[in-house]
């Protein structure tokens, strides 16, 4: 009995240190957009700067997708996990303080960084703990990201108004420490179990993701999702603004994009967990996006709350592609390299989003030729979610070579 209530009261703790580390994966994004023009006038840097800011999120995503997983091999997932925090809460801190852009800058880096390594250990970190639930624990995962997007986004300007920009961005760091110590909890209550692991553990058979039809899928499908998502992001205010709209209405629509990838963080974890191959959500959320450009492109403001809401509905093969690197996978070593692969090409390709989509328009003088991009986008998400969707798991098509974890 004693035994059962210890396990109890450790998934307990995992699952909290999950959901609170999950809050964390976005803020220092969402919490320094908002206020990019206010920094700027104070600390003195050209808009070229922020365009750098903007990519650096997507930039660090990619990079620590790609050298995680070395790190939790070496590490292990929960230390990694509490070394996200620590970094992402530092960054966030010490940035708050600082006078100069390229202080600025790299402790930005610093903290998207923590945020990178993150988003890749989380889902294996779900698979290990809670491979019999791993619908619910997915969905409050993403969920908390979703959440991490949104809240910084909505009261960075009002906090800033109160006290100050510096305050503002700052204020986050609480949430990376705070989601520190059920990590440093669980460390402490598996010290002895986890030496033992590390000195005993036996060869385990990893293979070469990049031969994998389901790693280049999951990574198709991720990436474009991502590369659609950024773009919108960047520019859904600037499209409906050159169709007549207010500047408010264009930062409303955006909140409502984002909302809907809330929306779509409860439903699609649990539809991909009860279906077979959950191709045919694919090919709606496709629908969503086509139907979306068509609109946006060429009657952006006839029923403008369609558009944005079918947009929204589009990205729901984020939380699909969060969920399949766990159902795709025998194992969270399988899980940790799949989503490594996964976040960190798909990061990589995703920077390229926002930057071609506007080259695109300045070289038109109009939107058609960027959504058509958007729309090629679209097509390899479709490719690379029928290799992702597909019931068989990674390690079953990956060439085996024999490693050490």
């Amino acid at each position: 009995m004693i035994s059962g209530v210890n396990v109890l009261r450790g998934r307990l703790l995992v699952f909290c240190a999950i959901a609170m580390s999950a809050l964390v994966l976005r803020l220092a994004v969402t919490s320094f957009s908002p206020l990019a023009s206010q920094i700027r006038e104070e600390i003195g840097f050209s808009s070229t700067v922020v365009g750098v800011f903007g990519m650096v999120p997507t930039a660090m995503f990619a990079f620590f997708g790609i050298c995680t997983p070395f790190l939790a091999r070496r590490w292990g997932l929960e230390q990694t996990a509490l070394i996200a925090m620590l970094m992402a809460g530092i960054g966030m801190a010490t940035r708050a303080f600082v006078d100069d852009t390229w202080s600025l800058l790299a402790l930005s880096a610093l903290a998207l960084g923590g945020m990178g390594i993150g988003n890749v250990v989380i889902p294996p970190l779900v698979k290990r703990y809670f491979s019999h639930r791993l619908a619910f624990v997915s969905s409050v995962y993403i969920v908390g990201v979703q959440i991490g997007t949104i809240a910084p986004a909505f009261v960075a300007v009002p906090l800033a108004d109160a006290f100050g920009w510096r305050v503002s961005i700052g204020i986050w760091a609480v949430a990376g420490f705070a989601a520190a110590l059920p990590w440093i909890a669980i460390l402490a209550r598996r010290r002895g179990a986890a030496a033992e692991e590390h000195h005993g553990a036996a060869p385990q058979v990893q293979g070469k993701v990049w031969r994998s039809p389901v790693g280049w899928g999951m990574a198709g499908m991720f990436g474009m999702t991502s590369l659609v998502t950024y773009s919108m992001f960047t520019w859904i205010p600037d499209i409906l603004t050159d169709a007549g709209a207010t500047p408010a209405f264009g930062g409303a629509m955006v909140g409502l994009f984002s909302f809907m990838g809330l929306v779509s963080a409860f439903g699609a974890p649990s539809l991909c967990a009860r279906m077979r191959n959950p191709f045919p959500v694919v090919l709606a959320s496709a629908s969503c996006f086509f139907i979306a450009f068509l609109g946006l492109w060429l009657a952006p403001m006839s029923v403008p709350i369609l558009w944005i809401v079918l947009l929204g509905l589009g990205p729901s093969t984020f939380p699909m592609a969060l969920t399949l690197i766990n159902l795709r996978t025998r194992s969270h070593i399988g899980s940790s390299v799949l989503s490594g692969f996964t976040q960190g090409v798909g990061y990589a390709v995703a920077c390229l989003g926002p930057f071609l989509f506007g080259v695109l328009h300045d070289a038109t003088s109009g939107w058609g030729a960027s959504f058509a991009l958007l729309g090629v986008a679209v097509v390899v998400l479709v490719t690379g979610g029928y290799q992702a969707c597909k019931p068989r798991a990674l390690e079953d098509t990956w060439h085996p070579v024999e490693s050490r974890v």
